[in-house]
């Protein structure tokens, strides 16, 4: 009687603990971490230019912004995709298009590929550049994502073999939403069917003057955070095949952002120093902490040269020194940067209202977010 009591209890134990489990692994396999993914298709006709400035001078600001999104208790993710239109250098046979960049987050890279649109005069076929944006990019089936087109041009955009409308019914299909950025005048917009755009995809319908100056406002904390910033760069070390080609491109792009503003270069401080800025894949200190590092594995032709000679413990050692180092000059940029935005909200009190490519971009995204239950 006693071994058929302990059977029928033993039974029930690992009913219910195979249970539990099973219910704990469908639960976890149910939480994906959210993403927000936007697609820039940008206009690279002749007169396209300020676009193009104001898209390069304003990317980090758009991260910053986006760095503090919230969904629930998580962080989500950051993925930009970018496509050019409207340029006649581009094949004819594909509408003048052409993809750029697939989703990544590689805010490097993106940048970029930024800097290395140029303009010339072209067809400009909105509805095609939207429908090729849904068919070619990764959009994803997770429903919490926020996924979001922004369009930027000046042409009517009723242009082309591929209706608009038609193409809007396939992004709400996939649960994009379509905002369009006039680069002109408001009436003209609408005129223009630009509005039209916007309403039938569940967006926002938008202007800027493309070839105003942007107006950045200096900071007593600039220069401050620029010293950060090369501080910051000596905690990299690069490795595997990709590494050095990665280590300089961030030179690079440090460059192109100093080459448009040295207020920009601040902002592109700040994203570095921020949880989007992530080069696991090519940084070892990144690469650390989120333990993805078998050092044993590790290629030491293609470390930097001091480190080539060091044994296994010695390379470990260097790197948890780096980390230590970056994390504290990442929490200083992020405490100067807190000071660096009082002061520009209140010196934005005092001025009238922008409307420029970052502040129209970052109006729409957090009213859309708000509908998916995000928040900052």
């Amino acid at each position: 009687m006693k071994n058929s009591v302990l059977k029928v209890v033993t039974i029930l134990f690992l009913f219910v603990t195979t249970s539990y489990f099973a219910a704990n692994k469908i639960s976890s396999e149910k939480i994906k971490n959210q993403t927000i993914k936007v697609a820039l298709l940008l206009d690279t006709s002749n007169s396209m230019d300020g676009l193009i400035n104001q898209a390069k001078a304003q990317l980090w600001e758009i991260v910053n912004e986006l760095s503090y999104a919230k969904y629930g208790l998580q962080k989500p993710n950051l993925e930009i995709a970018l496509y050019e239109y409207g340029n006649s250098n581009l094949p004819s046979r594909e509408g003048f298009i052409k993809q750029v960049l697939q989703f990544s987050n590689d805010l490097d890279k993106i940048s970029e590929k930024l800097f290395s649109l140029t303009t010339n005069g072209g067809n400009e076929f909105c509805g095609q550049v939207i429908k090729t944006s849904l068919n070619e990019l990764s959009w994803g089936e997770n429903k919490d994502d926020l996924k979001i087109i922004f369009i930027a041009g000046n042409e009517p955009f009723t242009q082309g073999k591929i209706n608009y409308k038609d193409a809007i019914i396939d992004a709400k299909e996939k649960n994009v939403i379509i905002n369009t950025i006039f680069c002109g005048n408001y009436t003209n917009g609408i005129s223009g069917m630009w509005k039209d755009g916007a309403t039938l995809g569940g967006g926002d319908y938008m202007t800027i003057n493309q070839d105003k100056k942007i107006v950045h406002i200096v900071t007593p904390y600039d220069n401050e955070i620029i010293i950060l910033n090369k501080k910051l760069n000596n905690t990299y070390i690069y490795y595997g095949n990709k590494g050095y080609s990665k280590y300089s491109n961030q030179s690079r792009q440090d460059k192109n952002a100093a080459s448009l503003d040295e207020v920009v270069i601040v902002k592109r401080a700040v994203s570095k120093s921020s949880r989007l800025y992530d080069n696991s894949s090519w940084d070892l200190v990144d690469a650390e902490k989120k333990q993805k590092v078998d050092y044993k594995t590790i290629e030491k032709n293609k470390l930097p040269k001091e480190l080539q000679n060091k044994s296994e413990a010695e390379i470990k050692s260097y790197v948890k020194t780096k980390v230590n180092e970056r994390a504290k000059i990442q929490q200083k940029i992020k405490e100067l940067d807190e000071k660096r935005r009082s002061f520009i909200a209140k010196k934005q009190k005092e001025g009238t209202k922008k409307d420029e490519l970052n502040n129209v971009m970052m109006n729409a995204i957090k009213r859309q977010a708000k509908s998916k239950n995000y928040t900052w």
